[in-house]
């Protein structure tokens, strides 16, 4: 079933589609860093673009939208990916990895091209959908993991499995072109952005790193020294990049130890 945006899972859990964000009081058609209480962080793009730099931090500043409930209206410079889709995509058969998405025009680096929109789920009905696959299955299940100044892990589980959006025929590079970005608009569930990483030729097959990596950095040690266990449950990856690392990437967090 398609849906452009998230929507609550199985259990029940989470509702992405709740409202609990206060919205800012700016009266301007378009909202200012320094007054606006949404970008009280700073100026999140810059002419539809992600703000530039913000792609080569080692870590990523959090982006809040201007929500429902804000004053400003909807030519606000601060609501991008809540606009959704600007881009022609087209779903396509790839040689060795199924399904793939590309790009049927040019997008320039740092433009949003797509959420990786599905339902989201719980950590136990996650684990329970992992452990109920085979390894023939294709897992969508995408984990993101948000580290807070605090310490505290925020965690986000979204699955596409059975309702989604385009995001779901992404494929994995291990020199991939997108880059995933927790981006929250009403509340604090985010959406999980992709943005362009670079310029994109119109043509071009899209892709991420599954692992969360950005610009392919080095591999740890621990993912070096995958056990005999782990290696038999992943599967190869067919990127063709120069840095490909072999094997799809793996979490085994979601198993039962």
């Amino acid at each position: 079933q398609y849906s452009p945006d998230n929507v609550a899972g199985a259990d029940g859990d989470i509702d992405p589609t709740e409202i609990t964000f206060p919205g800012c009081s700016c009266l301007t058609s378009s909202c200012v860093a320094q007054l606006c209480s949404c970008l009280r962080r700073g100026e999140n793009y810059s002419s539809l673009c992600l703000r530039p730099g913000a792609e080569e931090e080692e870590y990523a500043r959090p982006i809040f939208e201007c929500n429902a409930m804000c004053q400003c209206g909807e030519s606000c410079q601060n609501r991008v990916v809540q606009r959704g889709l600007q881009f022609r995509l087209q779903v396509f058969k790839t040689e060795k990895k199924g399904w793939g998405l590309r790009t049927l025009e040019p997008i320039a680096q740092g433009r949003f091209v797509c959420e990786y929109a599905g339902e989201v789920l719980g950590f136990p009905e996650a684990r329970r959908r992992i452990e109920a696959q085979t390894p023939k299955d294709s897992n969508y299940i995408i984990v993101v993991r948000e580290h807070l100044h605090s310490g505290q892990v925020l965690q986000t589980f979204v699955d596409p499995t059975y309702v989604g959006n385009v995001g779901r025929f992404l494929n994995h590079s291990c020199e991939p072109n997108l880059v995933m970005v927790p981006v929250r608009v009403d509340s604090m569930v985010p959406k999980l952005a992709l943005f362009a990483a670079t310029h994109i030729s119109a043509g071009e097959e899209l892709s991420y790193d599954y692992s969360g990596r950005f610009h392919n950095l080095p591999v740890t040690n621990r993912e070096q020294k995958s056990s005999e266990e782990e290696n038999r449950l992943r599967k190869p990856c067919y990127c063709g990049s120069h840095t490909c690392a072999s094997f799809l990437p793996w979490d085994s967090s979601l198993f039962s130890t």
